[in-house]
């Protein structure tokens, strides 16, 4: 008896130690979690709403649990990707998703830590933050077309990142204005970013004709403060930075709202605001064609306006040449956009006094060549599994579609 109590002491304190020498913390870029128990294998985790609305963002770092097998449950509005959570064992530097398959569980998923595991993250999509910003413009640090300057200070006093490639400048046919990560969440955005500069400053016929004809105006980050923090920023209160250009109460939105108009100079605009949906397809869909999986998405305007609806025309004829030219593995077709009056895209998607980044450009410059929002998933579009490099490849596909349609856009100009 005596044996098997203390057998039993010994378990105990062995399944305890185990999990105190478990370490969870959020304590790095992009961060965000609240241990609400660690129970044996089991560990169950709550996102830190801090500022925001419940929403699925959430991101975490545990340390000591190499060669053990842990479950972990997620509460109070945290969910998976479609393929589980997103996973890196080397600090963030590359991330996959923990499944292959979709149809996974929206908040409970198991892992399974190698041996030599000894710190892993864990995230609802694929984390990127300044850190990656800084890692990819690195390749460029002798690249003469690329200017690194400051946008503005953060509210918390962050520098806030503004890339240019100038090109002709003044000279230049048209302004392309490019703006990522209104909401800070929207991770799929950055990696798609990745791949249009890429295209921009190569030496392909798409770059050379790019750098030629345009001046580029980017905003990597538009709320700093939240992609670094581990905010979800969307729906955050008062407003978001998507809802802020008409009071623009944060810095970044002041700063674009001023910086950009004298930038732009009357030259004709092509503008692309990138973000991504939800994080897990609902019943009713983001799109048209397919309401049970992600896509890839352009979002249209109210057609009320002649303005807007010209604007919307010349949208549609862009994604045409997108759906024609695209080479990257993720699907798109202009069907799967969704004009304005259909799904979320109403009226009631923006209270009244805000205004949308989408809006207030069209509205500023009237002669524009395209202006746009792309929505960009973050696991999986029609099917095909989401990963950096396939974002990376959509960019391309974008730089390259833009190179043709402003091609296009010049020569029935001209004609005029």
């Amino acid at each position: 008896m005596r044996y098997l109590l203390t057998t039993a002491l010994l378990l105990l304190f062995t399944v305890i130690a185990a999990a105190a020498d478990i370490k969870i913390d959020a304590d790095y870029p992009g961060g965000n979690i609240i241990v609400a128990e660690i129970d044996g294998d089991t560990v169950r985790l709550e996102r830190d709403l801090r500022n925001d609305t419940p929403d699925f963002y959430w991101s975490f770092r545990i340390k000591g649990a190499e060669g053990r097998t842990l479950n972990f449950e997620l509460t109070k509005g945290a969910n998976l990707s479609t393929r589980g959570p997103a996973v890196s064992s080397n600090n963030g530097v590359t991330w996959r998703w923990l499944s292959d398959e979709t149809g996974f569980p929206a908040t409970k998923f198991q892992y399974v830590f190698g041996a030599d595991e000894k710190e892993v993250l864990f995230s609802a999509v694929m984390n990127y933050t300044a850190r990656d910003l800084n890692r990819f413009l690195e390749k460029y640090k002798d690249n003469v077309n690329l200017k690194i300057e400051t946008l503005c200070q953060s509210k918390k006093g962050r520098k806030v990142e503004l890339l240019r490639i100038p090109g002709k400048g003044n000279d230049a046919d048209f302004k392309a204005f490019f703006t990522v990560r209104h909401h800070a969440r929207e991770m799929s955005a950055s990696y798609t970013l990745e791949g249009i500069l890429e295209t921009v400053l190569s030496d392909s016929d798409d770059g050379k004709w790019l750098r030629e004809h345009c001046d580029f105006f980017i905003v990597p980050f538009v709320d700093k403060d939240g992609v670094e923090d581990g905010d979800s920023g969307k729906n955050r209160k008062p407003h978001d930075h998507n809802r802020d250009y008409i009071q623009k109460i944060y810095p970044e939105v002041r700063a674009i709202t001023e910086q950009v108009p004298l930038w732009q100079n009357g030259k004709p605009l092509f503008s692309l605001d990138l973000h991504g949906p939800g994080l897990r397809a609902q019943p009713s869909g983001n799109q048209p064609e397919n309401n049970t999986t992600e896509s890839i998405y352009f979002t249209g305007p109210p057609l009320d306006d002649p303005v807007m609806k010209e604007n919307w025309e010349k949208v549609q004829r862009f994604c045409k040449i997108l759906e024609k030219e695209k080479k990257g593995p993720i699907p798109y077709k202009e069907s799967f956009n969704l004009p304005f009056g259909a799904g979320w895209n109403t009226a009631g998607n923006v209270k009244p006094g805000m205004l949308q980044s989408k809006i207030w450009a069209i509205k500023t410059f009237p002669d524009h060549a395209f202006v746009s929002t792309i929505e960009i998933p973050y696991a999986n579009a029609s099917g095909v599994v989401v990963d950096a490099d396939a974002l990376r490849f959509l960019g391309r596909d974008l730089a390259h579609a833009m190179r043709i349609h402003l091609e296009t856009h010049k020569k029935e100009t001209q004609k005029k």
